[in-house]
């Protein structure tokens, strides 16, 4: 069994649901020669959030972050944790609700996802910086 893993920062985005499975695999090098295994995604913020889902539409990530925006309003009266601005304590909840790491199969050397899967980068802060990611890979 061999093991790699990649750190590297995502490139700032603004809010909104972000298809960044491209930018992950130009940063992993093929998986390091890994043909057969496991791919763990690891997020290192909690105010940002990673999901998989539709590829090929743009639309569906406008409505995810509609969805989101009124699942989860900015501004509530019962917030406490408001020092770092309206979207802070709205984009944890986010991130705990979506969650903050992936694990998708390494198959001949590539995701094997859906046809129609993406990896998102779920942005909920207004104005983020640059997001660290952790890539691991195992296998053969």
């Amino acid at each position: 069994m061999r093991i790699k893993q990649w750190s590297f920062a995502l490139s700032p985005r603004s809010r909104g649901f972000h298809l960044i499975t491209d930018e992950i695999l130009r940063q992993v090098d093929r998986f390091g020669g890994i043909q057969t295994g496991i791919c763990h995604i690891l997020l290192q913020h909690t105010s940002a959030s990673l999901s998989l889902n539709e590829n090929a539409d743009p639309t569906v990530r406008t409505d995810m972050e509609e969805i989101f925006s009124r699942l989860v309003p900015e501004r509530e009266s019962y917030y406490v944790h408001t020092m770092e601005g309206p979207d802070d304590m709205p984009a944890h909840a986010k991130s705990s609700i979506l969650g903050a790491s992936l694990t998708i199969p390494i198959t001949q050397g590539r995701f094997n996802l859906g046809t129609w899967q993406g990896i998102y980068l779920c942005e909920h802060r207004n104005r983020a910086g640059r997001r660290r990611i952790v890539v691991t890979a195992l296998g053969e």
